[in-house]
Order: C-alpha cells, then sequence, then structure tokens
C-alpha cells in the first residue's frame, strides 16, 4: 500500500454537488478543491465512472484524488448518468449518451471560477475507456488524459470475449452489475424521492450479460468505443499503465505504435489495480508520477514528462508458480520507442520431439482434450487476491500437446506478443484452441508466461467467421497475450496446446479432435536485447494522501476449490468470497455506512460433454446504517443446448429486511459459430 503523506497544498472535499445537464438530469460528484483556488484558478482532473463516489470507490478515491488536490488540481469525481446519485437510468456500457454528458462535464468544469480552463481526465477500467473514448471526441479543453488498465478494443480484449471465445466472466460482471445498479442512491443525499428513483433503476433494469451474448461477433456494437477504430481521431497527450496480471495489456503496445500523439507507456507486474497500490508488488510512485504529466500538460511546465522511453515494463523472472503472490522478482527495462528495434523474433518450430530452431518432420499430432481442462488456469482478469494466479501447468499439460525445447544456453528476455503460426485440421465445425508459452524450471515446475485463446471459427475474422470444414487443412497465426518475462539459463520453454479452457470460457458445443501439423508449426518469441540501463529504478516509492476513515468490521475471506466427482466424472470450479475481492464488510467512518459484496460462483462440466456445461453466479450486496438497510440479492445461471444458450436471473431488493422489488429474466440466445 502506498504511504500516507504531508501534501504540499491545503484542500477542501465537497462531499456531493450537482451537474446539471441541458437535458435537466443531475450528475453527482464529488471535488477535492485547493485552498486558495476560488481567487486563483487551477487546471481541474475529472473521473467518470458508475462505481458510486458515495460508498463505492470511496476508498480508492480519497488517497489518490487529494494527492492531486494537495498538488494545485481541482479533483471531480463523478457518478455516470443512472448511477449512484445520479439521476436517469444507465442501459449499457460505453453508450453514446454517456460520451455526451462527459461533454458536457467538461464544459462545465471549465466554465467554473476555481478552474482555469485545463482539463484532464483520467480512470481505471471503465474510466480508462470512457477517457479514451472522450478523447477522441476532442472536447476543447481537454488537454491530457491519463488510462489505467483499460483497451483500444471492446471486443478483443475486454470481459466479454477473447479471441472469439464466450468468457465466463460475461456472466460474472453481468451479475456484478446487476448487484451494483440494483443498490438505491443514499436517501442522505436525494432526499425523500429515493425510492421512487430506486424503483425506477430496478424495473428498467437491462439484463446486462445477455446484452452482450447478443453480440457475438466484432459486429457495430462493440466498434463504439474502440478507439483503434480511428487512431487519428485522438489528439491530446496520452499516459497508459497496465500490468502483466491485468487483461487489458495488451492495448498498451498497440496503443503505443499506432497513436500519433504525444505518449508513453508503463507496465509493471501488477493486477487490476493502480500502481501505487500495485500487487503482486513492486509498487511504484505512480502518483508523483501522474502529477509530473499533469504539470506538462495542463500547467505548461517544461520537465521530463513527454522526454525519456516510451516503454517501461517490468522484466519478469521465473518464480515457483504459487496462485497467490505478493511480489514477483525481475527489473525494470526501458525502450524508447514501440516497436523496438532492440527486440527481434526468434523462431522455434513444434516439432513431434519439442520445440527446435529447425522445422522437423511434418506430422498431424491428434489433441482432443477433456473438457475440464484449465483449472490451473487463474483468473482472466487478476484483481490482488487471493488464488488468483495461474498455479502449476503441470496439472492442465495432462490434458495438453506439450511441446518443450531443450535447456536454454543462456538467459532469454522476451517483450512484446509471441505468436504461433499453426497448420492444423479439425473434425467438427466449430473448435476451440487455446496455447500457452510457460517457463519450465529444472525441478518441473511449470511457470505459465503468456496465453491466447481461439475460437477457430474465427481464425480469419471475427467480424466474419466460418465454419470449419472436418479434414481441411488450415493455417492461422496466432497472437498471444503481451508479457515480459527472463527465461534464465537452463529452464526450457514449453508450448502447450488444448482443444477447451475451462472454466475461463465457455466450450464449444461438441468435443472435439483437432490435429496439429508438427514439423511446420511455428512459436516466434519476441526476443529482446539486454540494455546498459536494464534494472535502474524510474521511479519514486508509492506514496498517496491519507486513507479514507474506516473500519473493518469483518476480516474477508477467499475459498477456491475443485471439486472431482469419481461417480459422475464431473469437475467443479468452486469460489466463494467475503467481499467481492475478499476484503469483508467495512464501514466508512466519515458517512457510517457499512457496505458488503459477497460472491459465490460455481462451474460444472464433464470431461467428455460439453453440453452438460453450467454456471451458477450468486451475490449479496448490503449497505447498511442505523435504521437504513440494504440487500441486494441476485443469482445468475448459465446453461447451453448445441444450438442455443439459456441464460435466467433473479434479483430481490430489501429495505429493512422487507422486500421491496423483485425482477426475473430469462433469456435464449442462438449459438453463432459458437
Amino acid at each position: 500500500m502506498a504511504e500516507a503523506v504531508d501534501l504540499p497544498l491545503d484542500f477542501r472535499v465537497t462531499e456531493h454537488l450537482w451537474i446539471t445537464l441541458k437535458d435537466g438530469c443531475r450528475l453527482a460528484a464529488r471535488l477535492w478543491l485547493p485552498e486558495g483556488a476560488d481567487n486563483k484558478p487551477v487546471p481541474a482532473i475529472l473521473e467518470y465512472i458508475p462505481y458510486r463516489k458515495r460508498d463505492g470507490t470511496r476508498a480508492r478515491d480519497e488517497p489518490m484524488h487529494s494527492y492531486f488536490a494537495g498538488h494545485g488540481y481541482a479533483v471531480l469525481r463523478v457518478d455516470m448518468r443512472g448511477s449512484g446519485e445520479s439521476d436517469g437510468l444507465l442501459w449499457d456500457e460505453y453508450i453514446q449518451q454517456e460520451q455526451d454528458d462527459a461533454l458536457e462535464v467538461i464544459d462545465w468544469m471549465a466554465a467554473q471560477n476555481w478552474c482555469d480552463g485545463q482539463i484532464g481526465m483520467m480512470g481505471k477500467s471503465w474510466g480508462g475507456f470512457n477517457c479514451l473514448q472522450v478523447a477522441a471526441r476532442r472536447p476543447k479543453a481537454l488537454k491530457a488524459v491519463l488510462s489505467v488498465c483499460s483497451t483500444d478494443d471492446r471486443y478483443a480484449d475486454d470481459i466479454h470475449y477473447m479471441g472469439g471465445c464466450l468468457l465466463n466472466d460475461n456472466l460474472w460482471w453481468g451479475t456484478i452489475m446487476l448487484a451494483y445498479q440494483g443498490r438505491p442512491a443514499d436517501p442522505e443525499l436525494v432526499g425523500a424521492g429515493w425510492r421512487d428513483q430506486w424503483r425506477e433503476r430496478l424495473e428498467n433494469m437491462p439484463f446486462w450479460p445477455a446484452l452482450w451474448l447478443k453480440h457475438q461477433r466484432r459486429d457495430a456494437y462493440w466498434q463504439h468505443g474502440s478507439v483503434c477504430e480511428d487512431w487519428d481521431a485522438i489528439q491530446v497527450p496520452v499516459y497508459l499503465v497496465g500490468g502483466w496480471v491485468d487483461s487489458y495489456t495488451n492495448a498498451v503496445p498497440r496503443m503505443l505504435q499506432h497513436l500519433k500523439v504525444p505518449r508513453k507507456g508503463v507496465i509493471g507486474p501488477w493486477a487490476h489495480i493502480y500502481p501505487q497500490d500495485g500487487t503482486p508488488g513492486p509498487a511504484i510512485g505512480f502518483l508523483q508520477d501522474a502529477v509530473a504529466w499533469w504539470d506538462r500538460w495542463l500547467k505548461g511546465k517544461q520537465n521530463d514528462a513527454d522526454r525519456g522511453p516510451m516503454l517501461r515494463a517490468w522484466m519478469q523472472d521465473y518464480t515457483p508458480p504459487e496462485t497467490t503472490r505478493l511480489s514477483h522478482p525481475g527489473h525494470w527495462v526501458a525502450e524508447d520507442s514501440y516497436p523496438s528495434t532492440g527486440i527481434a523474433p526468434e523462431v522455434f518450430y513444434l516439432n513431434k520431439d519439442g520445440l527446435s530452431p529447425i522445422g522437423g518432420t511434418e506430422e498431424s499430432l491428434p489433441l482432443c482434450s477433456p473438457q475440464h481442462v484449465g483449472m490451473v488456469g487463474g483468473e482472466w482478469m487478476g484483481a490482488g487476491c487471493v488464488g488468483e494466479l495461474p498455479g502449476d501447468q503441470r496439472l492442465d499439460d495432462v490434458g495438453a500437446l506439450v511441446f518443450d525445447s531443450a535447456p536454454l544456453k543462456e538467459a532469454m528476455q522476451v517483450l512484446g506478443a509471441p505468436e504461433l503460426d499453426l497448420e492444423f485440421t479439425s473434425d467438427k465445425p466449430v473448435a476451440q484452441l487455446c496455447a500457452r508459452l510457460s517457463d519450465v524450471a529444472p525441478d518441473g515446475k511449470a511457470l505459465r508466461v503468456s496465453f491466447q485463446v481461439i475460437n477457430l471459427t474465427h481464425r480469419d475474422s471475427h467480424a466474419n467467421p466460418t465454419a470449419l470444414e472436418p479434414g481441411r487443412r488450415y493455417r492461422f497465426k496466432l497472437v498471444m497475450n503481451a508479457c515480459g518475462h527472463r527465461f534464465a539459463a537452463g529452464h526450457r520453454l514449453r508450448i502447450s496446446l488444448t482443444s477447451a479452457y475451462w472454466p475461463l470460457i465457455w466450450p464449444a458445443p461438441e468435443v472435439v479432435t483437432l490435429g496439429i501439423v508438427a514439423g511446420v508449426s511455428r512459436l516466434s518469441l519476441p526476443h529482446r536485447r539486454p540494455q546498459s540501463n536494464d534494472g535502474v529504478e524510474p521511479f519514486e516509492k508509492p506514496v498517496a494522501g491519507a486513507a479514507t476513515p474506516m473500519t473493518q468490521i469483518s476480516a474477508g475471506s477467499v475459498k477456491r476449490e475443485v471439486v472431482y466427482d469419481l461417480v459422475s466424472g464431473s469437475v467443479t470450479n468452486i469460489t466463494d468470497t467475503e467481499g467481492v475481492f475478499g476484503e469483508g464488510r467495512l464501514r466508512f467512518d466519515e458517512i457510517g455506512t457499512e457496505v458488503l459484496h459477497n460472491i459465490r460462483r460455481e462451474l460444472k462440466i464433464a470431461p467428455h460433454d460439453p453440453l452438460c456445461a453450467s454456471y451458477t453466479c450468486k451475490q449479496t450486496y448490503v449497505q447498511s446504517r442505523p435504521g437504513w438497510d440494504i440487500r441486494i440479492d441476485v443469482t445468475c445461471r448459465m446453461s447451453s443446448t448445441h444450438d442455443d444458450f439459456v441464460m435466467t436471473a433473479e434479483l430481490d431488493a430489501f429495505e429493512n429486511g422487507e422486500r421491496f422489488a423483485s425482477r426475473n429474466w430469462r433469456e435464449v440466445v442462438k449459438r453463432d459459430l459458437l
């Protein structure tokens, strides 16, 4: 955790204020304002997300935004339309209305007497997405953005699909959105009409996971809000941040390559967390770096924020593959431009007897994995909680085609996206493939370094997939997740291929046997040459403003298990948490409100029957203080037939133990080569 420090300037916090838009909708905001800004205006920073400023992101907001205010910036944390205490309804992610409202908010900020008209926008995840999307709309007052854990492509790198495969986190996230949006506005802020607003939101609640399931191809729905559709639309400087344990990191090198504006990127060892609190560590002095970024582009200071390397990345070393890790060994490296001239491809052929620099005898190797393979794959998106990291890959290698190299004679750094040039056949029209790159230590333990899944009907296009012709030989290139890893001398490279990857992705409708053509299929690694400045520490120690006053009511917990039924052969993956990421029940002391968000997930499948796959996700969200006790119970379920997906959900909302409202959903969605 970042250390709290004294700040150079005093500031005041306005707990709640309204921003009234042109259509009369009021957005709720929280404001940090440096003392004296009313007389001497300052630049302002906007964070604009739907996660409740009051009691949702309060613990994260306070130490970060107070730090910026203490360095001379007004900071506005705004709840989007239809969320938190804001008026209106929220219909979906990243819609046009969301962007239009943000443009109005930026204009409003620029017109305030405490603002000098220079605006920056920042955020993580949803806020990282929309600051890029808003930048592409080119509001006049917006001068720079800082985007953390975000993407340029909503189909390729978000929580719904991966490689054209349906991520099971689509249901997890959709269930979370039902729980989040099921919460009422705080009556202390909105007054007597809060119940009417609550009922209106519940009655108009979309069935979130089904919204996204209906768009199984990369169509206009996903193109909207994907800034890769027009790189030139962004004309302000961009600072990009990712982490090797996060799921959005591929976008950082892509945007560094394609954007034309001043830009820089940092990729650390972290999960989906701001880097001043980043885990696995080491965390960095991100807030100091961010202030330098704002100073350069909002205050015009001639500092080093626009100089130096384009990309800094944490080059990870091997560490035993534990599912919980507080830090990851390695060192910082830097590249002046990206793609870098110091990185060149190194090719290994997938031969029958292993990975080799020279191609071997051409031979088709059969691959038919059990449907439960993938049980030690970890979470799609690391969030810094217990047990979420990939475990020893040997357990999943039992159901895989495995290709090992000889022990390396010298260390090898890899920075970027490994690529597999594969030739294959399939005996079914719809098939999946998962490829994993591992670092195998001399004792045999295998640490996953990178992976990627692909729906092979999407081999040529995510927009226009085509069924496979059984028996026909295909060739395609699979770009794996970007990574930064140093393979030590004496270690082996391993490529593992499976025809399923549960519980990360939903299975294909039939058991498939692939034929992987060894001898001609090959792996290309982005081999980085070491540089003289490798290992130089570029960041200060992590600091922040004072923490939000909180009391831990319960310690929290995370339980993970895989249950193998020796009678039926079924495998069930279970995650049970007290607190969405195991943080337990907390009380925000300033507002006297306790919050708790519990989740239980059960994903069940049989080794040779993909149509028996089922997923149940249950969530309970509690907001409570004396006289006001709110509970939201949500259960979502998913199953499938050969031709359809079936989703159901129930939501029950309670006030002081009495049922306030209930909703039920059921959707049957056609499988589209999925």
